[in-house]
């Protein structure tokens, strides 16, 4: 006789919450020491990541900061809803700098699920009048500052950073 078993990776919504908390954190962080958003309007960025995460539709946070024009320093958060082999991190790490002409920029990535309907039920959830957007987000003129994980069970952010 054989048996065969089969193992998937869970999460809940709780798992999405405390994971969406860390990045909360580091958006506040982020704010803070740039002075390119108020901390409410990290917050309300936050808020959104949540919900399109909850809702199965995040993809991806890019957050980036530019000097006068210049890229200076980015951050992006992938999705990973098998993270199950991620060790979670503390948000933070080293403060971005305050520089001149500050500007960070957040561009949102979407799941193939994210349709036209699915903007238009979810848009009264969101604080934020996102609009389509064709901006590199590749930092090419950046070099790889490693990064941390975010995980609760089988759901995590991928923390990746870039510095000049």
């Amino acid at each position: 006789m054989s048996q065969t078993q089969t193992a998937t990776a869970t999460y809940t919504v709780v798992d999405i919450e405390k994971v969406v908390r860390r990045v909360k954190a580091d958006l506040i962080m982020i704010a803070d020491s740039t002075g390119g958003w108020t901390s409410q309007k990290a917050n309300d960025y936050a808020h959104d990541i949540e919900v399109l995460a909850k809702a199965g539709y995040l993809e991806y946070a890019d957050v980036t900061l530019f000097s006068n024009g210049v890229e200076v320093k980015a951050t992006r958060f992938d999705v990973d809803t098998e993270a199950g082999s991620l060790t979670s991190s503390r948000p933070g790490g080293v403060l971005w700098p305050r520089v001149n002409g500050a500007y960070l920029r957040i561009i949102l990535g979407y799941t193939n699920s994210y349709t036209p309907n699915a903007r238009e039920a979810i848009k009264g959830s969101l604080r934020i009048g996102w609009s389509p957007t064709d901006a590199d987000t590749s930092h090419s003129s950046l070099k790889s500052s490693g990064g941390r994980d975010y995980a609760s069970n089988s759901y995590g952010m991928q923390r990746k950073d870039w510095a000049a």
